[in-house]
């Protein structure tokens, strides 16, 4: 009789932790990495009677949760990619504001200024004209500034969320090892703690928000988890840690490195992943992509303009001077590694090649190698100077050694610092230092357009004669040194002339218009003085620099173009990456939901089930309590 009891109560206490486990399931299903839980039941065993086997009744065996460990780590990786995409996509969207198009762009400021010349060329003695420019300049200098500190605060911005991000990791690493010993310490339990697994899953999934992880199970129930594939940041119950260093050559440039007993290790930002992943290659790519791109339109635009404001003559029969402040040399970045004293530097040595990127400078047993960073191409010279891209760069002072190297950013202070030299209208050097004038006889086919310096030539202001042969060619006379050679040798020796195209010798470009006629000629010498006030010829070579191929084969004029064209293309490329990473996270969070999620329809129907078999439990023990009763009762008479 005492076995029917058993049974009953042993069946009674079974479906009654069956219904608290699935009240658990209910109350938790919308709680974020809840794993639905199942009561597995088992045979209570048998015993034997009068030769027959009767069965003891029902056991609670354990209580498990339904987990996919496969579904559960791609999800974790899943996220960690998308978080990485989107974080750097919000950074790209942040920086493409900063680039405007329209009206309110810099392209437009910058071709503004550059228009403003045209109205000089034409009124050279008007002050309203000339105050425009400077005007114009002026806002251009002050908004390249603005840009450059807006960028200077994203990469602060980014930064501190890199900085904040480590910090994040670090307590997560913490709580996961703290989870760990608790649940090494329930080793000696039967069934699992579920919860505490639960726990530790989303701490896993959290954690792969900031940083890409792998995880290895033990034995005892702990996992340890690693980054960048092989650093332990969890070992069982022991947390590491993560540390955000400045680069030991450009302080910059933001690195994060792994802490393990005393010794701290760079990871390799390409192995990061998560939100860290996506801040640091916006930090450390991206932002000093367009900062290249931005120093080079400002510095291109600062040397050209300087270099043909120098050329002219202002108001007051001056030489002109710098019309921007000039940009500085920029000194290279020793290497920490660097055992020589050298001292290098770069400048600009042709405004119309600079490419948009940073420099490695290598001092090697044969030489020195010039690697531009933006596509890894080197190039190998005998020794500094050397040119490249537009640039030469100069050793300064001291002694390198074999294996030193230099980092050179010659573009990403330009823009911060682009400042109007120039204040006076009268100090505009609109005037052109050199003057033509057409002989008397000429027939009159052709017109002066232009005549204006394109260089300190010793012989600039040299008399020099242009006389047209019958075949359309031209001589010319008192050239200095360093002049073509003549395309025709003669006699006469003779030029080929093409109207329109100009004529450059002796430091001056002069542009005729219309076809010649035999013995017309012009006479080119020093603008004479007092000419100045009605001389616009330098306003004219400035106005021209708009056209003038500085972007590897664009426009000066269409140089803002550029920088547009790379950000709207990381951008897009960006918002694919995104979209692409967000839906497979989306898509593996909902195959692992499906298998670990709570289905409140399932769980109705299993409540209702096991409620059943507990109101069925009550009422057996009931008849057996009442049998028993009975027994007792009989006997006792």
């Amino acid at each position: 009789m005492s076995s029917a009891l058993n049974i009953g109560a042993n069946a009674l206490s079974t479906n009654l932790a069956a219904l608290q486990v699935i009240g658990h399931n209910i109350a938790n299903a919308n709680t974020a990495g809840y794993s639905r839980q199942t009561v597995n039941t088992q045979t209570a065993g048998y015993q034997q009677l009068g030769g027959n086997y009767f069965g003891k009744g029902v056991e609670l065996g354990t209580v498990s949760r339904s987990h996919d460990a496969y579904l559960t780590r791609e999800a974790q990786l899943a996220t960690s990619v998308a978080a990485a995409d989107t974080e750097r996509l919000a950074k790209l969207t942040k920086l493409e504001s900063l680039f405007p198009t329209g009206a309110s762009g810099l392209g437009a400021a910058m071709n503004d200024m550059l228009n403003a010349w045209a109205d000089v060329a034409s009124a050279p003695t008007n002050q309203s004209a000339r105050v425009v420019v400077i005007a114009r300049a002026d806002e251009l200098a002050a908004r390249l500034r603005d840009t450059a500190g807006q960028m200077d605060a994203l990469a602060y911005g980014a930064q501190q969320q890199v900085e904040s991000s480590v910090t994040a990791v670090n307590r997560l690493a913490q709580d996961i090892a703290t989870i760990n010993q608790r649940i090494i310490d329930t080793g000696s339990s039967r069934g699992e703690p579920n919860d505490l697994l639960d726990q530790r899953d989303a701490l896993l999934s959290e954690l792969n928000q900031y940083v890409q992880t792998s995880t290895v199970a033990a034995d005892d129930g702990s996992v340890s988890v690693f980054v960048a594939g092989s650093q332990p940041l969890v070992l069982g119950r022991q947390a590491n840690a993560l540390v955000a260093t400045r680069d030991t050559t450009d302080n910059s440039q933001l690195r994060v490195s792994f802490v393990q007993g005393g010794v701290t290790r760079e990871l390799p930002q390409t192995a990061l992943g998560g939100q860290i992943g996506g801040d640091l290659e916006f930090l450390n790519e991206d932002l000093p992509e367009m900062q290249n791109l931005l120093g080079r339109m400002a510095l291109a635009l600062n040397t050209e303009i300087n270099t043909q404001h120098n050329l002219g003559v202002d108001q007051l029969g001056n030489p002109g001077g710098d019309f921007f402040v000039p940009a500085p040399d920029v000194a290279g970045l020793p290497a920490a590694s660097n055992t020589g004293t050298a001292q290098i530097h770069s400048e600009v040595s042709d405004p119309t090649a600079l490419m948009a990127s940073d420099y490695r400078v290598r001092f090697e047993a044969g030489g020195v190698s010039i690697q531009r960073l933006s596509d890894g191409v080197s190039t190998s010279f005998a020794s500094l100077p050397a040119d490249l891209d537009g640039l030469s760069f100069q050793l300064d002072a001291g002694a390198s050694a074999v294996g030193d190297s230099f980092l050179v950013r010659p573009y990403v202070n330009v823009a911060r610092a682009m400042t109007l030299a120039i204040g006076s209208p009268d100090s505009l050097a609109a005037a052109s230092p050199v003057a033509v004038t057409p002989g008397t006889d000429n027939a009159g086919g052709m017109s002066i357009e232009s005549l204006y310096a394109t260089d300190p030539s010793a012989n600039l202001t040299d008399p020099v004669n242009i006389t047209f042969l019958a075949d359309g060619s031209f001589t010319a006379t008192g050239l200095g040194p360093g002049n073509p050679a003549p395309d025709n040798v003669g006699p006469p020796a003779s030029y080929n002339y093409t109207p329109g195209q100009p004529i450059q010798l002796n430091g001056w470009s002069l542009t005729l218009r219309g076809s010649p006629s035999a013995g017309d000629s012009f006479d080119i010498a020093a603008a004479p003085a007092g000419s100045t006030q009605q001389n616009a010829g330098n306003a004219k070579a400035v106005l021209a620099l708009r056209d003038q191929a500085t972007f590897e084969g664009v426009a000066l004029a269409d140089g803002y173009n550029s920088v547009l064209s790379h950000l709207g293309t990381q951008v897009q490329g960006a918002k694919f990456s995104a979209s692409f990473s967000g839906q497979l996270a989306t898509s593996t969070e909902t195959a692992r939901a499906a298998v670990s999620g709570v289905n409140l329809d399932e769980e109705a129907a299993r409540l209702l089930q096991f409620q059943q078999a507990y109101q069925a439990s009550a009422k057996f023990l009931q008849i057996a309590q009442s049998t028993f009763d009975t027994l007792l009762q009989t006997v006792g008479r």
